[in-house]
């Protein structure tokens, strides 16, 4: 008989954070175990879930970085949601073969749509042909998101990202898992509560409101923890990466262009980056970078470009192909070289010399136009007058004068940005953790256990193998 297990990831958790600010985060670590996770590199958001979730290195899985340039579209894709992109199988997948009384409702997760969970909700906007950006949310089945936004609202897409993102998107999420278990009774319910990261990207680990941060979300946690332990359920705590302190970014891109080996394109006096027409460029995620060469570049360019990129300061590694296959990351989607910044850098993706030749998308929230990971989305620019009346402005224009309009309030000051992560080389107290009750069987051997290790653990908990 499968044993109902729940595993929540609560993003941006390290010990370093865990104490008299969320007790109840700490009660339930000191109840049962808590140790260290080693995240794969990059140690950023869908990889590190893939390879928690497949037991497998991104070089096995594909999933590089949150985003990646498809070279046969010569396009940079980002934040795209198809679970057919994982290529290993899934936990659940595993669990089924061996029980086929198991069953999984996956809330939240990355790579969340048409995937072979029984039940999955995921955040899904709805883009209108006028420019508007509407919130709301996709599952399977599709009646699961009419009955969850009918008892709890419209998803908060807008704080789930960007200038206004709050605790309400990650107390939505749980409130929706505690609504979509009850009704169904999975066997293993993954959930995803984001809160952390907004508050420790914007201003590091050690400011106050980090701490306010750290204390909503056990609040949050707390409630799904009564839930679940009311009903029986093997809990598992767990994060993806730790956040840590930085101070400015690497303008890789910049460096490219004025090497003449990153091509732009103008349109009505702005720029736009031309992948496809570029001897090198680079996708920044966070602390990582993929740079990509074009497929003529000789051997003797390869080797300046990644010359270049070692004296950059702020650039702490560069990985070919061979030192990627050693780290488990070597693929055909990975760059070229990959970049690991230093403790105290993250990679901008800005390719700009002139911030009035910035595109028009790099003023506001736009994931997916972006050609790489942009934290300034977290901020409203401070030299604008009015911010916030900028934004009223434009959402009357939107729905009221029915305009298109730009809801340009995004700043382009990269230093604005206090903490990143994607580094795996950190200190003990800044690395993610996992916590698990005393039932839950881990090897105690290691000092960390790899993320990787996260698919058989969960396997140990549903099956009691």
């Amino acid at each position: 008989m499968p044993t109902s297990t729940a595993l929540i990831l609560i993003v941006g958790l390290t010990e370093s954070l865990i104490g008299d600010d969320c007790p109840r985060i700490r009660d339930y670590a000191k109840a049962g175990s808590l140790r260290q996770l080693k995240p794969v590199l990059p140690a950023v958001t869908t990889t590190v879930q893939s390879s928690m979730l497949t037991g497998a290195t991104p070089s096995e899985h594909g999933i590089v970085g949150n985003g990646w340039y498809n070279r046969e579209m010569a396009e940079v894709q980002f934040w795209k949601q198809s679970n057919r992109l994982v290529q290993r199988e899934k936990v659940w997948e595993t669990a089924r073969q061996r029980d086929s009384s198991v069953t999984t409702l996956n809330m939240f997760w990355w790579y969340n749509m048409y995937s072979t969970a029984d039940w999955s909700v995921t955040p899904r906007p709805i883009y209108k042909a006028d420019g508007r950006k509407i919130p709301d949310c996709y599952s399977n089945p599709a009646s699961l998101r009419d009955q969850l936004q009918a008892e709890l609202g419209t998803f908060p897409l807008f704080n789930f990202w960007g200038p206004r993102a709050s605790i309400k998107s990650s107390r939505w999420i749980a409130d929706a898992s505690m609504i979509a278990h009850k009704k169904f009774d999975p066997t293993l319910t993954l959930i995803y509560l984001p809160h952390l990261d907004y508050a420790l990207q914007q201003v590091g680990p050690n400011h106050e409101k980090a701490r306010e941060a750290v204390r909503e979300i056990d609040g949050v946690v707390g409630d799904l923890l009564d839930y679940f332990g009311n009903r029986g359920v093997n809990v598992i705590l767990a994060s993806e990466y730790g956040i840590e302190e930085v101070d400015d970014s690497v303008h890789i891109n910049r460096a490219l262009r004025e090497a003449g080996l990153l091509a732009v394109r103008e349109e009505k006096g702005l720029e736009l980056l031309d992948a496809g027409a570029s001897k090198a460029f680079a996708v920044a995620d966070h602390q990582i970078a993929h740079v990509y060469f074009e497929r003529t570049c000789s051997a003797a360019e390869q080797q300046h470009v990644a010359e270049l990129c070692a004296n950059l300061k702020g650039v702490e590694q560069v990985l070919d192909k061979q030192a990627q296959q050693t780290v488990g990351l070597a693929h055909e989607r990975s760059g070229d070289l990959v970049l690991v910044s230093d403790a105290r850098h993250w990679f901008s993706y800005d390719y700009w010399l002139d911030d009035r030749r910035a595109p028009d998308f790099a003023r506001t929230v736009d994931i997916h136009r972006k050609p790489g990971y942009d934290p300034c989305e977290l901020f409203l620019d401070p030299h604008l007058l009015s911010p916030q009346m900028r934004v009223m402005w434009r959402l009357f224009q939107k729905k009221i004068l029915q305009q298109r309009a730009l809801i340009d309030v995004i700043p382009l000051d990269t230093k604005l940005v206090r903490g990143s992560h994607g580094r795996i080389d950190q200190a003990k107290e800044m690395m993610p953790v996992l916590i698990t009750p005393e039932a839950v069987n881990v090897n105690n051997d290691a000092d960390a256990l790899s993320c990787t290790a996260m698919r058989d653990l969960i396997l140990n908990s549903v099956l009691d193998e």
